[in-house]
């Protein structure tokens, strides 16, 4: 793991008007009225832990798709990316109030676009929020080629999306990229060989939660039950053979029966020559 440089402040920058308001307004009634200021001091303490923004440990794995915000896991399952247009991994977060809303990338790779949508501001809870509430994705492709969306999606209570990247900047794994106001949901479309290191109502920490496990290399196009039989080497080979017997030919047999045949007459003469000399 790795703790980077930390290239913003600790209490986000889209928190410092809230505060700043809710601290002067609490000073001002204190002076006033001391229990009638404790409205006001609550709020600069729910504002404080709302906009905090704490570095966090960043683990280095290729293969690693990140989580891009705290929160808890309400969504893991087979999907249609709706950007792309194709079957993805979506994995999807929802941040309560209390939960850190800085948005950070979940991978190293290079902006291709980025799509804002205007829509309703439903509860993020639920599953058609990525589909019909405000929202603003990311579509972003890996230094390898795998292609990855992350979404912003506003909820019930937020109203502003931020997002501060554009084409072709290339983002870092756990570097900010965009901040959602008062409660959301991230969606993240992977492709479908990746896989899920999350299920449904894990609770999940910005960038040192790993997410996903996705191979840096796409597998091939056809499934593997279709894959092409192995080629057979088509090139040939000089084995060798065993060597055949020495068979001689007829000629040549007939001549040699015929010898034998002969010589073993006359060994019959020369005996019956002998037994009649006897």
């Amino acid at each position: 793991m790795n703790k980077p440089s930390y290239p913003h402040p600790i209490i986000a920058r889209e928190g410092w008007p809230f505060i700043a308001i809710g601290f002067a307004a609490s000073v001002l009634v204190t002076a006033v009225d001391g229990w009638l200021s404790l409205p006001f001091w609550l709020f600069t303490v729910f504002a404080l832990q709302f906009f905090r923004d704490p570095a966090r440990y960043i683990p280095q794995d290729p293969d690693a798709v990140l989580s891009p915000v705290d929160g808890r896991v309400v969504v893991v399952e087979r999907a249609q990316d709706p950007y792309r247009k194709i079957e993805a991994l979506k994995i999807s977060i929802f941040m309560n109030v209390f939960n850190v809303h800085s948005q950070k990338s979940p991978i190293d790779g290079t902006v291709e676009a980025v799509e804002y949508n205007r829509g309703k501001f439903l509860n993020a809870d639920l599953d058609k929020a990525s589909t019909e509430n405000e929202r603003n994705a990311v579509l972003a492709t890996t230094a390898t080629g795998r292609e990855i969306t992350f979404v912003q999606v506003a909820g019930l209570v937020a109203r502003r999306i931020l997002c501060y990247t554009q084409v072709s900047r290339k983002l870092s794994r756990g570097e900010r990229y965009g901040f959602i106001r008062f409660g959301s949901r991230v969606d993240v479309y992977l492709p479908l060989d990746a896989k899920a290191e999350v299920a449904i109502g894990d609770k999940v920490t910005g960038v040192s939660t790993i997410l996903a496990r996705l191979p840096l290399q796409s597998p091939d196009a056809k499934p593997f039950g279709d894959a092409p039989a192995t080629t057979v080497n088509t090139v040939p080979q000089l084995v060798a053979q065993p060597a055949e017997p020495i068979v001689p030919s007829v000629g040549n047999a007939a001549q040699v029966s015929q010898a034998v045949i002969e010589e073993a007459a006359e060994k019959v003469r020369e005996a019956a020559a002998k037994a009649v000399r006897s």
